[in-house]
């Protein structure tokens, strides 16, 4: 898989054009070889997870965001990617097949994760009726819950970002 994609990179490359994200089948054997990584690749390896494979909704997306949810929950293993480091990988694909593991995981009994579910929901504006599960553990006492609402209410997610300049030049 990864000769293959360093060669699709390097003909992209001789084009002047970045590669394409990588398909659902071409995330699924990443997976494979991040739950064995072979020697010397493990950064490769970790940067594709990280930013090759395209959030939202294809296929790819919800190959990437079972297994990171998998990950999270902690019923798979990777010595690469932490349960914190997944739910932060979750919390960066803007919404859809990452939203149910998420908001499940602000119920997390260790408070990185929790901590983690929320800091990436707060970001996070494609939430569709699911709005309504994140309100309603809030209404039970989450504090993760309550505060991914709070952020919301106080439209973080845009006054986070750096001031637009006054001119562009």
């Amino acid at each position: 898989m990864l000769q293959n994609y360093r060669a699709h990179v390097a003909e992209r490359a001789a084009l002047g054009i970045p590669p394409l994200p990588l398909s659902a089948q071409q995330t699924g054997e990443l997976i494979e070889l991040l739950k064995n990584p072979p020697k010397s690749e493990e950064a490769m390896l970790l940067d594709l997870i990280t930013h090759r494979v395209p959030a939202g909704v294809d296929d790819a997306a919800k190959v990437k965001a079972s297994y990171l949810a998998a990950v999270a929950h902690g019923t798979e293993k990777c010595s690469l990617i932490s349960r914190e480091k997944a739910t932060q990988l979750l919390g960066t694909m803007l919404g859809g097949y990452n939203i149910s593991p998420l908001i499940d995981l602000l119920d997390d009994a260790e408070e990185s994760v929790a901590t983690q579910a929320a800091s990436g929901l707060k970001n996070t504006l494609l939430m569709f009726d699911q709005f309504h599960d994140v309100k309603e553990k809030a209404d039970k006492g989450n504090k993760y819950a309550k505060a991914v609402l709070q952020s919301w209410a106080d439209a973080e997610w845009f006054t986070s970002r750096p001031e637009v300049p006054e001119s562009i030049k």
